[in-house]
């Protein structure tokens, strides 16, 4: 099927009360890895890209692979721009066919976020390409745009409040507690400040820098109104595991398919775990 956008995904999972997995990929074998774990669990997903991805695969490749994946997929696919940080990003992941972008102004005054949002919804909401935006800075590294611990603010309630009822954004991401990249320690999360969030603003919340936070966290944010949930650094962790036992194991090994093979079967179970713990049928 073609692809569709992350709006109408999450507009259904709204309404029944779970969240859509978010997966990060830069590779034929990961996006491949994500639709065989999206099939065997009959789930909608969404597969994205970062800068980092777009850099080194190809903008072009990147919407290939996964359009390709889409065509022959029997579950709702999106393909979605993540973290973008410039006009022109956008307006060519938007030609290039992504059915839906994030721009990240979140480093900038609000003001300012808020026009540089309502010039991406200006262009894509007429071509049906859904708009995620970000409010408050997440910690870590995404690729190349990193946040500082001590930089990282939470979102504030009100602000985001006014944010959404300028932009009317389909999604919003929020900081209240989570990082990019590997966690040195338990992530703690504002729950009670998500929670206030979702009732001021009504739309669908993001999570980022899910990786590493305990399934029990993830469970109540989804309760409490988080509707995609992003999946990176587990991916990979998984992905480059796996590649080398089996260098480890075969050293004499030149073929690649021997040992991106296996690492592409290893990550298909930790997104389909991911997916059942999102989704609406696991639900506790």
């Amino acid at each position: 099927m073609a692809l569709v956008s992350v709006a109408h995904l999450l507009q259904e999972a709204d309404r029944e009360g779970y969240a859509i997995g978010a997966f990060n990929t830069n590779n034929m074998e990961i996006v491949q890895a994500i639709v065989e774990a999206a099939e065997a669990e009959q789930a909608p997903v969404i597969l994205q890209a970062s800068q980092g991805a777009i850099s080194y695969a190809g903008l072009d490749y990147i919407t290939g692979l996964v359009s390709i994946a889409a065509s022959r997929a029997t579950v709702p696919i999106a393909l979605h721009l993540d973290h973008g940080t410039s006009f022109a990003q956008v307006v060519q992941c938007i030609r290039s066919g992504f059915s839906s972008v994030m721009y990240d102004g979140s480093k900038l005054p609000l003001e300012e976020n808020i026009a540089m949002t309502l010039k991406v919804l200006e262009i894509a909401r007429p071509v049906g390409v859904s708009v995620e935006a970000e409010l408050g800075k997440i910690g870590g590294t995404e690729d190349d745009i990193t946040v500082d611990e001590h930089e990282a603010l939470f979102t504030d309630p009100e602000e985001a409040k006014y944010f959404v009822k300028q932009t009317g954004v389909d999604s919003l991401a929020v900081a209240i507690g989570t990082a990019h990249g590997q966690y040195k320690g338990e992530p703690r999360l504002d729950l009670p400040r998500l929670e206030k969030i979702r009732a001021l603003t009504g739309v669908p919340i993001v999570l980022h820098g899910s990786s590493g936070v305990p399934d029990e966290t993830i469970k109540e944010a989804i309760r409490l109104g988080v509707r995609k949930v992003n999946i990176d650094t587990n991916i990979r962790e998984t992905f480059v595991g796996a590649m080398r036992r089996e260098i480890e194991n075969n050293p004499q090994e030149i073929d690649p398919r021997k040992i991106l093979g296996p690492a592409r079967k290893a990550i298909v179970e930790i997104i389909r775990e991911k997916i059942r713990l999102f989704s609406l049928k696991h639900r506790t």
